[in-house]
């Protein structure tokens, strides 16, 4: 397949010291964004393509620089035009912790518990230069559920129900996630490079970064969209993160059954958009993994009000599928 490449991309290639690259294209992701990585000679380097209006590479530039002036291994940044949506980065190779995975499924524990002990690093720092991660923006993502997959379903449900249900299981969250922590955002197993060892993270998508609660990469990480994470693996994992928390460990894990039951809401969302938006249907079978998620952390009670609005507003046979048999 033919593949069109930025325009203007030789000269900014010539500005970089990249002159007469080979490019080569990589698969894309959920967004805008394109990524290709460049040869010259033994040398490689990632090109993202961040285009406006659609894209503004920006915040990922400033969290970049940020995670790296911090001892986190993020990118390191070779040439950067964010006007025309054009950054080179350092390439961190080829072994996506997901893939790593498929391939030596015994190493999964070590690989885990490296990847949670990134998070622990990243939650030592003082807060970065982000916003806060608001109840305002809590709801704005937790809507996407009711715009998206509502509609699809062809249900009739009560919304404003369903803002207030939010607004009140947040209410006992937002105190705690104070002062609060660097969060990725998407910090999961097809965003986190191993590198040189299995305990050395490069973290990518961290663009979307905000001060949140220190649980929210966690769930982004052990409530998987795209790989499964067993019980006992998520189980465990909590353990080692909280082995060096200070805080009350029951207020911590009714605050991760919050954030998990709004993301994997959230995601619904988005994965049901993907398909009817933007037309990558390809995200729907994702789908009963994150509802079944979804669903566990509705059962603790820190999560009362938006199981009644479950109860009353999506149909049994609907949550027995795991949020229904898709046909794209």
């Amino acid at each position: 397949m033919e593949v069109t490449l930025p325009e203007g991309l030789d000269g900014f290639l010539a500005d970089a010291g990249w002159p007469n690259a080979v490019i080569e294209p990589l698969p894309g992701d959920a967004s805008f964004r394109r990524y290709f990585r460049l040869r010259m000679g033994e040398k490689t380097a990632m090109l993202m393509d961040a285009p406006p209006p659609n894209e503004d590479p920006g915040p990922f530039l400033r969290a970049a620089r940020w995670l790296d002036e911090n001892g986190m291994r993020a990118p390191r940044i070779l040439h950067a035009e964010p006007d025309r949506g054009l950054v080179l980065l350092e390439d961190f190779g080829e072994t996506r912790m997901r893939d790593y995975l498929d391939d030596w499924p015994a190493d999964e524990e070590e690989v885990y518990a490296g990847a949670v002990d990134a998070l622990t690093a990243l939650h030592r720092l003082p807060p970065g230069p982000f916003v806060s991660y608001s109840l305002t923006e809590y709801q704005r993502e937790a809507q996407l559920f009711i715009d998206w997959y509502v509609p699809a379903r062809a249900l009739y449900v009560d919304s404003r129900g369903w803002a207030a249900a939010w607004q009140e299981a947040f209410a006992a969250l937002m105190p705690n996630q104070r002062p609060g922590v660097t969060v990725l955002r998407d910090y999961h197993a097809e965003n986190i490079m191993l590198l040189s060892s299995l305990d050395k993270q490069g973290l990518l998508d961290f663009q979307d970064a905000l001060i949140g609660h220190a649980a929210y990469d966690l769930v982004s990480l052990l409530q998987d969209a795209r790989r499964d994470v067993s019980l006992e693996l998520e189980a465990k994992m909590l353990d080692r993160y909280l082995e060096g928390y200070a805080g009350n460990r029951a207020a911590f894990l009714a605050d991760y059954a919050m954030l998990g039951a709004q993301r994997n809401a959230k995601i619904v969302g988005i994965f049901v958009r993907l398909w009817k938006r933007d037309g990558k249907p390809r995200y729907l079978s994702m789908i009963p993994r994150v509802w079944a998620q979804m669903e566990r952390d509705l059962a603790h009670p820190a999560l009362a009000p938006v199981a009644r609005w479950f109860d009353a507003n999506i149909p049994a046979e609907l949550r027995e599928a795991q949020g229904g048999d898709w046909q794209a």
